[in-house]
């Protein structure tokens, strides 16, 4: 043995499968019925919404609130069906990345409303502007 024999490439490990590989121990027909249970719970969840908005069963003010709830429902649906988003050990790189992501996107968003809300709060009413163009 040479001094550099430590220096080759380690050994193939059998459990490190890349994305779309087929992986050891999945039943192909449990995964299709995996996919095809969340693309039915999708299908009703948009039903849903759009049955929410057109029946009278829903007080009118209260149909965004339902909206939300239905949309954060159908989101989940996604993460868990589609995206196999699990509490599994080795999901924890991808659950921190979906966390970091909602932080940037509820910071762009709430700070933008804030950014709205000051600037409404300190302009001129239009009346005001009127008076001092005359």
């Amino acid at each position: 043995m040479s001094e550099h024999d430590h220096l080759a490439a380690p050994a193939h490990d059998e459990d490190d499968i890349g994305p779309g590989l087929a992986t050891p121990g999945v039943n192909p027909k449990a995964a299709i019925g995996s996919y095809a249970l969340g693309l039915v719970l999708s299908a009703l969840l948009t039903a849903a919404s759009f049955y929410a908005v057109r029946t009278h069963l829903i007080w009118g003010p209260a149909i965004p609130a339902a909206l939300i709830v239905l949309a954060i429902a159908q989101i989940g649906i996604h993460l868990v069906f589609f995206l196999h988003m699990t509490t599994a050990p080795d999901n924890t790189n991808n659950v921190l990345a979906l966390a970091f992501g909602i932080l940037i996107v509820a910071l762009i968003v709430g700070g933008s409303l804030w950014i709205m809300a000051h600037l409404d709060h300190n302009m001129l009413p239009m009346s005001e502007v009127l008076k001092r163009q005359r």
